[in-house]
């Protein structure tokens, strides 16, 4: 399907993002949401003529904003209510945020480079996302201040699934990780129980490296210091 639509017309681009996410992402609400963000602001001038295209696109700093269909599946596969307090781990341009923001009542995102932070708190805030919370990442992976979530998305690969970021759900809770090699993972969801933790595989997938205690050092060394293996 050609991906070029004028700047002037980015609807019937968006119709077929919206297509094709409805013949794999069940959820009416993630649809809903990602028709109502504006795709296009979240991506650079030159590269707006493909904001609806299905690949992930770059956004500088060799971070990447995601394909349509991935984010929809792992917002959907995050099961949130609209009573919801959300983590993002790895904020980028702030698309995921902003979808997440339409569907739960408060959203904080965790960005480790300041120039991608900076920018995404700035649109957000220009777009009216107000129950979006940008905050600057830690050594330590999450935001441990606003513990705890209903549910954490991360998207970024992780090597193992952070015990960090189990420690910060609420029984019940949801994580939604990427967990493999640098290059390549397994989407994994990671509910939050009584009697431990139950991982259900999602699919392959394919993100940037999660940097952070617990995840990968910036030379690719492994931390698993605070890691579950799966």
């Amino acid at each position: 399907v050609e991906d070029r639509e004028s700047e002037a017309e980015p609807g019937a681009a968006r119709e077929r993002m919206l297509a094709l996410l409805r013949a794999q992402v069940r959820d009416e609400r993630v649809v809903g949401a990602m028709g109502a963000v504006p795709r296009e602001r979240f991506v650079t001038a030159e590269l707006r003529v493909h904001a609806y295209a299905d690949r992930a696109l770059p956004i500088g700093e060799g971070q990447t904003i995601s394909q349509p269909l991935m984010v929809g599946l792992m917002t959907e596969a995050l099961r949130v209510t609209s009573e919801d307090r959300v983590l993002e781990v790895g904020t980028g341009c702030g698309y995921q945020a902003a979808v997440l923001s339409r569907l739960v009542r408060e959203v904080v995102t965790v960005e480790r480079v300041p120039a991608l932070r900076e920018r995404a708190a700035a649109l957000l805030d220009e777009l009216g996302y107000t129950n979006v919370r940008v905050q600057a990442a830690s050594e330590t992976l999450g935001w441990r201040d606003g513990a705890p979530y209903d549910a954490i998305i991360v998207t970024a690969g992780a090597p193992h699934i952070p015990r960090a970021l189990i420690e910060q759900l609420r029984p019940g809770g949801r994580l939604v990780v990427p967990v493999g090699d640098r290059r390549a993972q397994d989407l994994v969801r990671v509910e939050k129980t009584a009697h431990g933790v139950e991982l259900t595989r999602l699919g392959p997938c394919a993100f940037v490296p999660l940097v952070g205690r617990g995840a990968w050092a910036e030379a690719g060394v492994i931390d698993a210091s605070r890691s579950i293996k799966v």
